[in-house]
């Protein structure tokens, strides 16, 4: 009985090991990196008890589980390393698991946003991907439970009418300098 145990533990373990890039493998490889500047932040980043909130901002906000944040800094000794690591998360972006929902930009500077879910009204993650080849890029993940374009929007609104825990942001900081 063990013996049949551990077999079928070994089958799930292997089957379940996946060597396909993945963006949450992109940023634990990367939040060491000396190279990178990484965040996560908690949804209470967005501090509303002072602020009345709208019923689709309550939705939006009940949406937002938690947000990571990568950021890549340009290093003018080492261009290549910005060429090397966009490339790497373009292609991560290309499975057919994110779809793109908006780009603008062009080239080697704009953003792009994408989502994971099953259609747009249940979305588990959005992603942006911004850059500019001087500065260096980001990729935001924003992490929830059926959220949907609109929340977004709401979010964005949320984030410029309430108060934001910038001890939380204190990392990017280091980014803009």
């Amino acid at each position: 009985m063990k013996k049949l145990v551990l077999l079928v533990s070994s089958v799930i373990l292997l089957w379940s090991c996946n060597d396909k890039p993945t963006l949450q493998k992109y940023f634990v490889e990367n939040t060491e990196s000396s190279k990178f500047i990484a965040i996560d932040l908690a949804s209470n980043i967005i501090k509303t008890d002072k602020v009345a909130l709208s019923e689709t901002e309550k939705a939006a906000l009940e949406s937002f589980e938690k947000m990571n944040i990568l950021a890549f800094r340009t290093d003018s000794t080492d261009i290549t390393g910005y060429d090397k690591e966009i490339k790497e998360v373009k292609a991560i972006l290309k499975d057919e698991s994110y779809q793109q929902l908006m780009k603008a930009g062009s080239g080697n500077d704009g953003a792009a946003i994408y989502f994971v879910g099953n259609d747009d009204e249940h979305i588990e993650e959005f992603v942006v991907l911004a850059g500019k080849k001087e500065n260096g890029f980001a990729v935001v993940r924003v992490l929830g439970n059926d959220m949907n374009p609109t929340h977004i929007m709401n979010m964005l609104s949320l984030l410029q009418k309430s108060q934001v825990d910038m001890e939380q942001l204190k990392p990017l900081q280091q980014l803009m300098k």
